[in-house]
């Protein structure tokens, strides 16, 4: 059972294992997307077209029908990642394995929506995979295992997702044979520690000023490409969108938000300690630019303000 891209490297490796037979695999209904609002399917159900795998879409994994389909297949066990609907308890009861979940964090640290990204947002070394069983609070079921890796300065939310997911595929492998042969023992989460990460909105890309540059850079990884970090021109009536794209934070001091130095290797604006040199950015509706193209059309003074009319969500809990 999994809908967005990080469940595709433990379903191929489960449909490419000779131990295993996968009898359906699960998915959330196609989605309208884009601005025609066509509908389009999931990375897994891609996946599994692609594979011949039988597939079943329900809008909620409560419905009765749904519920009598997955029992008639009997399945040994069920494999969740990234699904993005809760199990009921009449679900978890019905493979004689139970369910797994593969989560992209080493829990009980980021419970929740948007792992990887706050573990960017945090600005952490470290972070990994855990499978668990699945248990009917979100995420507080036993650990089988966990596999850590070190998150590098520069790596983004897209760049670790890709290795968190390959990981959760190994490690799923790699544990499978133990845990169904009944030698695995699974531990309870702690309960000290937990970080509950939260949905991300398109409100957390708003820029704060007042942070640390460190701080608004690790934003920008974990934010990258979605929402998006922005904030609004200055002097801007309309209060025009400009994302940025690229910025690397310098020893440099000011009133937050205020334009520094703008020079055709990078617009350099003062936040609450030291300074971020603006690389890449893109005007609303525009293409993204480097600082030298957007310059020549777009002019920017030293004093000049960066403004942010509503101050966007901060913190593990807001």
């Amino acid at each position: 059972m999994g809908t967005a891209q990080l469940a595709c490297p433990a379903l191929t490796a489960l449909a490419a294992s000779p131990a295993y037979r996968v009898v359906a695999v699960v998915t959330q209904p196609d989605r309208p997307k884009g601005r025609a609002l066509q509908l389009q399917p999931s990375p897994v159900r891609i996946l599994a077209d692609n594979l011949q795998l039988p597939l079943l879409q329900p809008n909620r994994v409560r419905d009765p029908a749904f519920l009598n389909q997955l029992t008639a297949l009997w399945p040994d066990l069920i494999v969740v990642a990234a699904y993005g609907q809760i199990l009921p308890p009449s679900l978890l009861a019905l493979p004689r394995h139970g369910c797994l979940n593969i989560h992209a964090s080493l829990l009980p640290k980021y419970r929740g929506a948007a792992p990887i990204q706050w573990a960017l947002l945090n600005g952490d070394t470290e972070t990994g995979v855990t499978l668990m069983k699945i248990a009917e609070r979100l995420d507080t079921g036993d650990i089988l295992a966990q596999r850590s890796i070190p998150i590098g300065p520069d790596d983004t939310a897209p760049q670790l997702h890709n290795r968190l997911a390959q990981l959760g595929a190994d490690l799923l492998l790699d544990t499978l044979p133990v845990f169904l042969d009944g030698r695995a023992v699974p531990r309870p989460q702690p309960e000290q520690d937990v970080f509950h990460a939260r949905k991300i909105t398109k409100e957390d890309g708003r820029i704060p000023w007042a942070s640390t540059a460190a701080q608004i850079r690790n934003r920008l990884r974990a934010l990258t490409p979605w929402p998006g970090l922005y904030s609004h021109l200055p002097e801007s009536s309309s209060h025009t969108f400009v994302k940025i794209w690229d910025a690397t934070p310098v020893p440099e001091q000011g009133v937050p938000g205020t334009i520094l130095r703008v020079r055709p290797d990078g617009i350099v604006v003062a936040c609450g300690q030291d300074a971020l040199r603006i690389l890449s950015l893109q005007l609303e509706g525009g293409r993204p630019m480097t600082a030298r193209e957007f310059l020549a059309g777009h002019p920017l003074n030293p004093g000049d303000r960066f403004s942010n009319p509503q101050e966007p969500l901060q913190g593990p809990n807001t």
